[in-house]
């Protein structure tokens, strides 16, 4: 993966805001991504962005990689600044808030169906981190 500093999911962690990641790299980490995910049975979703426009694209991206249905906006905002998206899968919810000071990227928080498991949470990932509908690297 070329000099980056991020060679695994786990290397997010101690970040505040996504990286920018080579190619090489998104795609070693969404394929370490979509093994870590194949363990949790649904996901909360938390995107850090500059708009709401930002966010929302950021988590129906997520959703059309995932085979995952839209979530519905339940709570928005109109006012133009940085966001915090928040998205239940479980609920099916998104709401959106205005929120400034953080940094920038997607996390996800996979869950289990009782105390057992343990929920785990993976980002930041870059805003775009997962590819448009249609995409070649989707896959």
């Amino acid at each position: 993966m070329g000099d980056s500093p991020i060679s695994s999911l786990s290397d997010l962690a101690r970040l505040r805001g996504a990286p920018e990641l080579s190619e090489d790299a998104s795609a070693h980490l969404r394929s370490e991504l979509r093994e870590a995910m194949a363990n949790a049975t649904w996901f909360t979703v938390g995107v850090m962005a500059p708009s709401a426009k930002q966010a929302l694209a950021a988590l129906r991206a997520l959703e059309t990689s995932q085979g995952w249905d839209p979530m519905d906006v339940v709570d928005g905002t109109d006012e133009d600044g940085p966001v915090f998206l928040k998205a239940n899968q479980q609920g099916g919810s998104v709401r959106i808030r205005i929120e400034h000071g953080l940094g920038q990227g997607i996390l996800i928080t996979g869950h289990g169906e009782d105390e057992s498991q343990p929920s785990t949470t993976w980002g930041p990932l870059p805003l775009d981190f997962f590819p448009a509908a249609g995409s070649e690297a989707q896959r």
